[in-house]
């Protein structure tokens, strides 16, 4: 029911400028039994070295999610877009029938971060891109949405995607409960901090696979930042 994956057991992939850990199948890390989770194809944990980053390269047909935990990212993309997204705050891309981008940190510090790519609910479509934030004071002690395909979150960044990215923080002690509804797959990371998930522990970074038609709480046992992706 709840699928732990823990930090030291990620795929590892370092190139020096990049130490990435991958909770799934992706580049020269292969593990069958790892390819996604429902729709969630990627979910890559980042350390990207200070003046360096991805230079331009193309995506098609996927939705990708950075969720900046520290530092900051500047985006660079084919549309003529750019913008620079700081710890905490999210930045999406539809990348649709193709679009070339590049990620660089420009900062004098480490930045750390989570890639998510959800699979589209259709492919094809016009490629777009935006980026939002999200002060975590509004996030105390509850999930919100950053991240969504669903019409009714008018407040959080566009996918297409059957998903909701979501994030919440919680102190030491406090809990928040999420339910996964049947036929539905979440995948939840703590950024920061240790957690229970119905009695469980995970340590920051550890991923938790839940499964569809349960409800988890989810308490912290030090001071916690969550990121939660749900979807079909």
């Amino acid at each position: 029911m709840i699928e732990k994956r823990s930090f030291d057991s990620l795929g590892h992939a370092d190139h020096g400028w990049l130490n990435a850990r991958h909770h799934f199948s992706f580049a020269n890390y292969y593990d069958p039994a790892r390819m996604g989770w429902g729709a969630i194809r990627v979910w890559n944990d980042d350390e990207i070295a200070p003046n360096s980053g991805f230079p331009p390269h193309p995506h098609k047909d996927m939705e990708i999610i950075t969720y900046v935990r520290t530092g900051a990212i500047t985006h660079q993309d084919s549309m003529g877009n750019t913008g620079k997204t700081g710890a905490g705050d999210v930045q999406v891309m539809s990348a649709g029938t193709g679009v070339r981008h590049a990620e660089y940190n420009l900062e004098s510090e480490t930045t750390t971060l989570f890639q998510i790519w959800i699979m589209p609910r259709a492919g094809g479509g016009a490629p777009s891109w935006g980026a939002k934030p999200f002060p975590k004071g509004e996030r105390s002690g509850k999930f919100v949405t950053l991240a969504s395909g669903f019409a009714e979150d008018s407040d959080a960044l566009p996918i297409r995607a059957d998903a909701r990215v979501l994030g919440a923080t919680i102190k030491a002690g406090e809990s928040v409960t999420h339910i996964v509804g049947q036929g539905r797959h979440a995948y939840l990371v703590p950024a920061v901090g240790k957690i229970e998930i119905d009695g469980k522990p995970f340590d920051a970074r550890d991923g938790a696979g839940l499964s569809g038609g349960q409800t988890v709480t989810i308490t912290a046992i030090e001071d916690a930042e969550i990121v939660l992706v749900d979807s079909d």
